[in-house]
């Protein structure tokens, strides 16, 4: 994966994203939430459980062939903020797609399927409540729960 220049259609946003292998791709889950909400712990746990990190704090969003990417600004680029420790530098993938976005907060016990909509593009939400031991978990089956067309699997 080669590393784009930004461009003027570029969008920045206050999040994390990290990605995972499945099925043979990069599968890219956007964090968002505010300030203080736990974006980088949960991308910190989320990388022991396998997932990769592509950008911490802030995230450079594009749009390709009616798909959403995102890649770490390049000052920020490998750098995961470990809140009361550090800035720790980690190997980071250069870009992913984003198949997911992950709103922290109050997650709902089962709820309907709810969609974001990104420069565009309409992806799976879900709510989560970061600070869950098992949130990364989570993020994970979620991803499984839909497929590449961002549907809900039955």
């Amino acid at each position: 994966m080669s590393r784009p220049e930004p461009s003027e259609g570029d969008l920045i946003r206050h999040a994390g994203l990290i990605a995972i292998r499945l099925g043979g791709f990069w599968r890219g889950v956007l964090i968002e939430g505010p300030p203080g909400a736990g974006k980088s712990d949960l991308a910190l746990r989320a990388l022991e459980q396998g997932f990769c990190l592509v950008a911490d704090d802030r995230v450079l969003l594009w749009t390709s062939g009616g798909r959403l990417y995102g890649r770490a600004p390049d000052p920020l680029a490998g750098l995961l903020e470990v809140r009361g420790l550090e800035v720790a530098r980690v190997p980071a993938l250069p870009l992913a797609e984003v198949a997911l976005v992950a709103r922290c907060g109050a997650a709902e016990r089962i709820p309907d399927p709810r969609r974001a909509e990104i420069a565009g593009v309409s992806l799976p939400l879900v709510e989560i409540d970061p600070r869950e031991a098992s949130a990364p978990a989570k993020l994970r089956r979620a991803l499984d729960h839909f497929d590449v067309g961002g549907k809900r699997r039955i």
